[in-house]
């Protein structure tokens, strides 16, 4: 069952929202150089200050419900997405649709700038004979999308996505983009269901499930030992959403303040910025997506991936064709790619950009929609 959907926060949350945010109580910092230990608190007042007497919501609400929305059930939970026709020449032959999917601690907001560029081409410089017909859910767990019944597996996010582009959308064939969250899930989509998914494009490139087929070389074993570097210093966030994301939830789904300093912690470590936030993300873009988590109360089930990530067994090799645009983020440095060949045997496609972070499809939405034309172009054989 499907049914179209709008986005319409009411008048009475928002007033509450502004309210909470004008009686914020701040902290200090905690050293002296900005953002060392966390989102910065000068940066962090300007920012709910403009949130409650500055920041037009109904301006950005509207542009959203410009595209396309809908709601299905599937296995009796909500899932919310868009479903974006490709605006081509008449008579062109529409090429397998694109499933834009997205990560941690993103939203389907994220995905807009590249869908715009993959279905209306022709308004971005591109041949408009090229267009994609684009679907953009929000993961199960986030915004408007409920919880399974069961954990949150990868493989169970998959069975969820599939059943809608399949069962109720129709789509015999598909191709399917992702990073973090939505890349790994994307590659259980190609994993499980080869004969329905073209070809899988991530920005963060899969492991394999297991090193036992042989030895680490050189640079996958500096990689690897970089990685475990970097998360001494950048995972506290999943320690504590993968072990109490209750206790965290309760402060973050009554103040936003807090919320939006959990959220923007990472949009500036994780983008391409070089510690300058608002060269890749506005204000307003960020308080659209701070407010879509506010107003659905959803950012405790959006840590419930984390919780539940021992329930995830080994994801199988990814036998459909891959392509890689590598995103430039200090998790992805220097990832090898012979690595990911050890998950991916078909992997066709292979970009270092050296620009755009963790949220590509909105950092870079024009290199990215050139990457993506390219490979799913190669396999049309257009």
């Amino acid at each position: 069952m499907i049914s179209p959907f709008r986005i319409e926060i009411p008048d009475p949350v928002l007033d509450d929202l502004r309210d909470r945010l004008r009686r914020t109580r701040f902290t200090d910092r905690s050293t002296d150089r900005p953002w060392q230990a966390g989102t910065d608190p000068d940066y962090l007042r300007e920012l709910v200050g403009y949130w409650a007497d500055g920041f037009d919501w109904r301006a950005r609400e509207g542009a959203l419900n410009a595209y396309p929305q809908y709601l299905a059930e599937i296995d009796g939970r909500r899932l919310h997405f868009l479903r974006i026709p490709g605006r081509r020449p008449a008579g062109v032959p529409a090429p397998p649709p694109l499933l834009l999917n997205h990560g941690w601690p993103s939203s389907f907001v994220e995905l807009l700038p590249l869908a715009d560029r993959l279905t209306d081409p022709g308004r971005y410089g591109a041949d408009p004979a090229t267009a994609f017909d684009v679907v953009v859910p929000s993961m199960p767990g986030f915004l408007y999308s409920e919880l399974p019944a069961e954990p949150l597996t990868r493989a169970v996010m998959a069975r969820t996505l599939h059943r809608l582009m399949t069962e109720l959308l129709g789509h015999r064939r598909y191709g399917v983009f992702g990073g973090d969250i939505g890349g790994a899930v994307a590659g259980w989509l190609g994993a499980s269901w080869p004969e329905h998914v073209v070809g899988v494009h991530l920005i963060h490139p899969p492991f394999p499930a297991s090193f036992d087929a042989r030895p680490l070389d050189s640079a996958e074993r500096a990689f690897v030992e970089a990685e475990q570097r970097y998360d001494e210093t950048d995972g506290g966030y999943s320690a504590i959403m993968g072990t109490r994301p209750d206790t965290v939830a309760a402060a973050l789904v009554d103040s936003p303040a807090g919320l939006a300093a959990w959220l923007v912690d990472k949009y500036r470590d994780w983008s391409d910025c070089h510690g300058d936030l608002a060269s890749r993300f506005d204000r307003d873009t960020l308080l659209t997506v701070i407010t879509l988590y506010w107003a659905t109360g959803a950012v405790g089930s959006s840590f419930r991936q984390y919780l539940d990530y021992p329930h995830n067994a080994p994801r199988p090799d990814i036998g459909v064709p891959v392509a890689v645009t590598l995103s430039t983020e200090p998790g992805m440095a220097g990832f090898p790619r012979q690595l990911a060949e050890r998950a991916c045997p078909d992997l066709r496609q292979w970009s270092e950009p050296g620009v755009g972070g963790h949220f590509m499809p909105h950092e870079e939405p024009d290199l990215l929609a050139d990457e993506i034309r390219a490979f799913f172009g190669s396999l049309s054989g257009r």
